[in-house]
């Protein structure tokens, strides 16, 4: 589907909206280097630097950017949140190794009923952001339950906890019925707008975590 300016626009905006997370991120690394925060760090680098590669690596060499994405970078990330969430904010690993177990499995349920090809795996998709809608509904419930609530402000996660709501959560409708949306072309570009806008705003907040967040772990 041929994309408008202004959608080029976004999308090109989203990527360095990324970078300046990760230069951002990696600016303040020295004081977060010995709390377990320096993971996040690395991981918004590697995320710039994979998007990057799935820009513009086409250019060297050949390569299934939906393989590159379904099977290596998405799950890359709600594993990390999992991680996030559940090890980091909650000191529950059990719960960590359930939901990741849970999602990886999702692969396999994929390759078995949906074997057609799609661009982005619908399913799994869905699977992965229902377990981290559930995390990210435990957070908020501990954010308003904690004796901190009235210093929120210096909170990391809350942060990226709302990032992670806008984004992740609020395009689960699009990836989840986005075949079918392909052929409805008005809503399609509504959803994918807000896929970009949200995205954005995400590691925007990403950012603000790093410089209002100064709260310790």
């Amino acid at each position: 589907m041929e994309l408008s300016d202004f959608q080029k626009f976004l999308s090109e905006s989203f990527l360095w909206v990324e970078g300046l997370a990760a230069i951002i991120a990696l600016l303040n690394y020295k004081p977060l280097k010995n709390q377990y925060w320096r993971f996040f760090i690395y991981y918004l680098i590697l995320i710039f630097l994979s998007e990057i590669l799935g820009k513009w690596g086409g250019l060297y060499f050949s390569f299934s950017k939906a393989k590159y994405y379904n099977y290596l970078i998405i799950p890359f990330q709600f594993i990390f949140f999992y991680w996030l969430y559940a090890v980091k904010s909650f000191d529950n690993y059990r719960l960590f190794y359930w939901f990741s177990a849970l999602y990886i499995s999702s692969f396999l349920v994929s390759e078995i009923f949906f074997s057609e090809k799609k661009i982005y795996f619908s399913f799994n998709y869905t699977l992965g952001c229902l377990l981290l809608m559930f995390l990210v509904l435990k957070e908020y419930y501990n954010q308003v339950n904690s004796v901190d609530i009235l210093n929120f402000s210096r909170n990391k996660m809350f942060y990226i906890n709302l990032g992670v709501t806008l984004f992740y959560i609020g395009t689960l409708p699009f990836f989840a019925f986005y075949s079918l949306l392909k052929d409805y072309s008005t809503i399609w570009d509504i959803y994918f707008g807000y896929f970009l806008v949200s995205g954005i705003v995400m590691y925007l907040l990403f950012s603000i975590s790093f410089i209002w967040g100064k709260q310790n772990y």
